[in-house]
This record gives structure tokens, sequence and C-alpha cells, in this order.
């Protein structure tokens, strides 16, 4: 069985088990977090369900971690009037574990 769950803006396609990283979530590593379920299919795709208000479900996951991402840099540049600006961004991140859907 897999689901799509939302949070942070964007969608992800989940099952049971797996591991991935999402927009900073607060809480404490440990800690269990609740996601809205938008589908819910089995992987052969005879049962689809779709619609939060359908479904009245959701999909909880165990946080792992918090970190930060890899590093992007954001160069600003004009010619011919010595402007350079150079800056470095990284993006907080939370790992978490889906446990149940």
């Amino acid at each position: 069985m897999f689901a799509v769950i939302k949070t942070g803006g964007k969608q992800y396609c989940v099952s049971e088990g797996e591991t991935l990283n999402v927009e900073k979530i607060s809480g404490e590593p440990g800690a269990e977090v609740n996601f809205d379920v938008l589908l819910v299919a089995d992987h052969e795709g005879k049962e689809v369900s779709v619609g939060t208000l359908k479904l009245n479900r959701v999909a909880t996951a165990k946080i792992l971690e918090h970190g930060k991402g890899e590093k992007v840099n954001v160069i600003k540049f004009k010619s011919k009037v010595r402007y350079k600006r150079n800056v470095g961004h990284r993006q907080p991140f939370t790992k978490v574990q889906i446990t149940k859907i």
C-alpha cells in the first residue's frame, strides 16, 4: 500500500517503512507526526481512494533527525560597475520515517 501525503507545500508518494527528507517540522527526534493523506492505493492499482474528506486518514511518521541540505551559492554580478555579491544558503530539513498509513 502507498499513499500521497502533503507537507511543507509539497506532495510525497510514500509507503510504510520509507524514510524521506521533508521541509523542517517542529518537534524533537523520536516524536510522532501526522500528515494529511490525499490518496491511498494498493501496489497493483486496483483499489484507489482519493480526497481528504472521503479518506479521513492520516499517515503517522517518526522524526529521526534535523539537518541542513547542500549549500546553494547565489551570485549577483553586474559588469562595468564593480558590483558583485556572493551569498550561500542551506535549506533546513527534517528526516522522517513513515510508520503507519
